[in-house]
């Protein structure tokens, strides 16, 4: 089972507009066009598609997505509007890899960069760990624990200890995907593995006390093989020029 992640597009409703460093439509196309040479069996994209509030943003997203001869699935973060989202493809909150379970986690808070789960999601979370002792990966927009760049630090997941609490319990937890941090990162907590997904909008320059763009790095997205028990994991780049 080949996943592939894309996270925090940030398109506009114009087609040719640039970012800080780079045209994010553009640059999407290229990583879609270099994933599906891989051949995902399924693509998940962990939030922020959209950047200026636009229905339009959206739906130049769904058209560049929809070339994917496999099933995929979006999430919200923090830039996104929910409604225009499910409006153009519907929403899951978990989804079944075979030998293994995804689940996918709401962190976005209306108004905030910052994300949260919730006391509810967490008791539901704990519900839907019950019922499945496959090997489970957790997905969410924001990431669960620092990353080491102060500025982005605060903007992360807020009850990111009551998630880690919860996770005590369920051994069968491998790992959680996330997004927001625009930039390729991996850690862990505990027997937990922590991955970050680099943006196929601008890039953060890692380990930094304010807000750096990272102007070397390209856009690009994750790989999660699948087999068996065994996870492996790495992150491709792509040249937005073709």
């Amino acid at each position: 089972m080949r996943l592939i992640q894309i996270s925090d597009c940030h398109i506009c409703a114009n087609p040719e507009a640039r970012s800080r460093i780079g045209y994010p439509l553009r640059q999407l196309r290229a990583v879609v066009a270099q994933a599906r040479r891989l051949r995902p069996d399924i693509v998940l994209v962990s939030g922020d598609i959209g950047h200026d509030e636009s229905p339009a943003a959206y739906r130049h997203a769904f058209e560049v997505f929809a070339e994917f001869e496999c099933p995929w699935f979006w999430m919200t973060g923090n830039h996104d509007h929910p409604e225009f989202m499910e409006e153009l493809h519907p929403f899951h909150d978990e989804l079944d890899l075979g030998e293994w379970r995804l689940l996918l986690l709401d962190s976005r808070v209306p108004g905030q960069a910052s994300g949260e789960l919730g006391q509810a999601a967490l008791q539901d979370l704990a519900v839907r760990l019950e019922e499945d002792d496959r090997p489970m990966l957790l997905a969410m927009h924001h990431p669960p624990l620092e990353i080491g760049s102060a500025w982005m630090d605060a903007l992360g997941l807020a009850d990111r200890e009551a998630l880690w609490q919860t996770l005590a319990a369920y051994a069968q937890v491998r790992a959680v995907l996330c997004g927001h941090i625009h930039q390729a990162f991996a850690a862990r907590h505990g027997d937990i593995a922590v991955y970050g997904c680099p943006a196929t909008a601008d890039q953060f320059l890692p380990r930094q006390d304010d807000f750096t763009l990272d102007e070397a790095s390209r856009p690009g997205f994750r790989i999660v093989d699948l087999d068996g028990q065994r996870l492996s994991t790495w992150v491709e780049r792509v040249d937005p020029s073709g």
